[in-house]
């Protein structure tokens, strides 16, 4: 059943400790004024911003965020795409964590503690997947779940990663990945387009985290259908735009010598040694019933796991 506007669950107030991780949620946004109030119906109360990265909507999206929540921090695209959309986000985004989410209601944000408890939990990047125990999906069809599977075996293999749902575009992140994503959000016009402004951003994502050794954890998500309007998701198209990217970010060097510091994520109680760690991680979600069992649902990736990449302490 899709989460309805007002509900109050128990995850949907992040827990409260001494020194909280701030929380950036980035929502790009084009012609979705009609889905925001259910999204930001849903987000959690104590959030550090939220974060509308717009693509020059007709229909008040923009007008909406703010009716909605006044102090949403409204940043324009400089170019094109989801992937501009996203870098231009993270580029403005002040938090510890970040959080990608869309905008049409297909994700839940109330999960958004989920996530949050992988990474202060010892991860470096919380990726979420409709395909393990605990998530799902009302959307997706026969033939984009075959070829997700397809994609995510060649991610595997050419990666060393063990991802369940490659193409979801639900993570989170501490701060310190950035460096290691190298997104460029520099203004080069409207027409003009950079490698990465579009959906395969996702997998571009995934791959750089991966090259950067950073630890992985996939959290169990459940997508629902769009609410409002139509996607612009291509199955074939953007299918193969997600190959191609997994054939160039392959071939590339980015990612793997950027320097991570995570002085900031252990100030803040996040480390993590070892998988069995993540075994520990539902202690750190406080009276949360549908995360009671958050380290039995977790997949948890084979990256960076048995040694954590530790630049700088």
């Amino acid at each position: 059943m899709r989460p309805q506007q007002g509900t109050t669950t128990m995850t949907q107030t992040m827990t409260h400790r001494t020194s909280s991780p701030r929380i950036s949620v980035i929502i790009p946004t084009y012609n979705e004024a009609k889905n925001l109030p259910h999204v930001f119906g849903l987000l959690p109360e104590d959030l550090h911003e939220v974060i509308v990265v717009d693509g020059h909507s007709v229909d008040g999206t923009v007008d909406m965020a703010h009716s909605l929540r006044p102090d949403v921090v409204v940043v324009e695209q400089n170019r094109r795409g989801k992937g501009n959309a996203m870098a231009c986000g993270f580029a403005a985004a002040t938090g510890d964590i970040l959080v990608m989410l869309d905008a049409d209601g297909s994700a839940d944000p109330r999960e958004i503690p989920r996530f949050v408890a992988a990474l202060t939990g010892g991860a470096d990047f919380a990726k979420g997947t409709r395909f393990s125990r605990g998530g799902g999906s009302s959307d997706i069809t026969r033939t984009r779940a075959w070829g997700n599977r397809w994609l995510n075996r060649a991610a595997n293999v050419l990666f060393g990663t063990s991802y369940s749902d490659l193409c979801y575009g639900y993570n989170a992140f501490w701060a310190h990945c950035l460096p290691v994503l190298e997104l460029d959000a520099s203004d080069v016009g409207r027409n003009g387009k950079l490698w990465g402004d579009g959906f395969e951003i996702e997998t571009i994502i995934n791959t750089r985290v991966a090259k950067g050794k950073l630890v992985i954890i996939e959290v169990p998500s459940f997508e629902f259908p769009r609410i409002h309007g139509q996607s612009n998701l291509n199955t074939w198209r953007d299918g193969f735009r997600v190959l191609w990217a997994l054939v160039v970010e392959r071939a590339n060097g980015i990612g793997r010598a950027a320097p991570v510091d995570r002085t900031r994520a252990r100030a803040l109680g996040a480390t993590v040694s070892s998988a069995a760690d993540v075994e520990h991680m539902a202690d750190r979600v406080e009276g949360s019933r549908d995360l009671d069992t958050l380290a039995e649902l977790m997949a948890v990736s084979r990256i960076g796991m048995a040694e954590p990449r530790g630049d700088v302490a």
